[in-house]
């Protein structure tokens, strides 16, 4: 099936309220051009080298995503055109996400990822952490960012249900937080092995790859 009938697919299967993000981690150009010919414009890349570069090489009015863990000294890179930053996972990257949109004249919508994974690999904030940031009066003066929502992970594992229960908590613990934050608006949690699960526990943002892509080859 080619990328095109697969965007199609996807889409087809998603409530018009979920923004689909194609994750173009690794892929060509050409691969994502195809995608962009077909309708797709939100892209997702995890590494900031490749993503500055295919920035430079691919058309300006792609929205494009960092999905990855992200360091603080690699910021300064894609400050000055990253549309959304998913993975937020301390306050000291926050400042300096605000710092480097401050220096491009630029407001970055960012995600704080929560983590939900029973995994110790995965990264991510405490519930508390999470609403000690967003109360945080230091955060009020960050005026180079945008705190837009939340992101998590479920455990990579076969259990349906234990990938189910993690969302769900997900959703809930953002559900509370709207109650008091009314601009969060984006619960960014699914991928290609778990998307279906994530929609109907209320994600509004999926991560695509191999669904759209194919799988990535081995080196």
């Amino acid at each position: 099936m080619s990328i095109t009938k697969n965007i199609n697919q996807l889409k087809s299967e998603f409530p018009k309220e979920v923004t689909l993000v194609a994750v173009s981690k690794t892929k060509p150009n050409e691969a994502i051009q195809e995608a962009y010919d077909a309708g797709q414009r939100i892209f997702g890349e995890n590494k900031v080298q490749e993503l500055v570069q295919k920035y430079e090489d691919l058309p300006k009015d792609i929205e494009w995503h960092f999905i990855g863990h992200l360091q603080t000294n690699k910021v300064k890179y894609i400050a000055p055109f990253v549309s959304l930053i998913h993975a937020v996972d301390s306050f000291k990257l926050l400042k300096e996400i605000n710092k480097q949109a401050i220096k491009n004249n630029r407001v970055i919508d960012c995600l704080l990822q929560v983590k939900i994974a029973e995994e110790e690999s995965k990264y991510g904030l405490s519930k508390t952490e999470t609403e000690d940031i967003l109360n945080s009066e230091e955060t009020q003066q960050l005026k180079g960012i945008n705190i837009i929502g939340m992101m998590g992970m479920a455990t990579n594992s076969s259990n349906k249900n234990q990938v189910k229960t993690e969302f769900n908590l997900l959703n809930t613990f953002f559900k509370q937080l709207i109650i008091q934050h009314s601009h969060l608006t984006t619960l960014s949690m699914g991928m290609s092995g778990d998307y279906k699960i994530a929609l109907q526990e209320g994600s509004t943002m999926i991560r695509v790859g191999s669904t759209i892509f194919g799988n990535r080859k081995s080196a």
